[in-house]
């Protein structure tokens, strides 16, 4: 069966695997989930990420980042634009999380990327989603 969301699907998986604290979770593997675990490690948001090609698509598993006291580093992992309804900004309309706290992340013309990335390059997309 296919899905119709994968996108929210892997961030289904993040929200829930930190809920119940996992120390990591396996997600099938697409170039576009591997480019946002890409930016949720250079934000801070995971420890790691690793592809392996089992399977007839691979796995994609991202090793999930806690503080000191146990408590999650995601503190919320939010879809934006879903299939039924896209959500698109220019570069000087793309919108800051928690006043600059959390991170949206842009699909652009010059790859996904971060918020504050894609404003200093004057690049818009569409909003895929928001980690706070």
């Amino acid at each position: 069966m296919s899905m119709s969301d994968p996108l929210a699907d892997m961030l289904t998986r993040i929200r829930n695997a930190v809920m119940v604290k996992f120390d990591s979770v396996d997600i099938p593997k697409s170039n576009t989930k591997v480019e946002i675990a890409k930016v949720l490690k250079e934000e801070g948001y995971i420890l790691d990420y690793h592809v392996s090609d089992t399977g007839a698509q691979g796995v994609l598993t991202i090793d999930l980042k806690y503080g000191p006291d146990g408590e999650s580093v995601i503190s919320g992992i939010q879809r934006v634009s879903k299939p039924g309804l896209r959500k698109y900004a220019k570069a000087d309309g793309i919108p800051s999380v928690l006043n600059g706290l959390g991170v949206a992340i842009i699909s652009t013309s010059k790859g996904i990327l971060p918020d504050k990335t894609a404003r200093s390059q004057n690049a818009g997309g569409e909003i895929l989603c928001k980690v706070w």
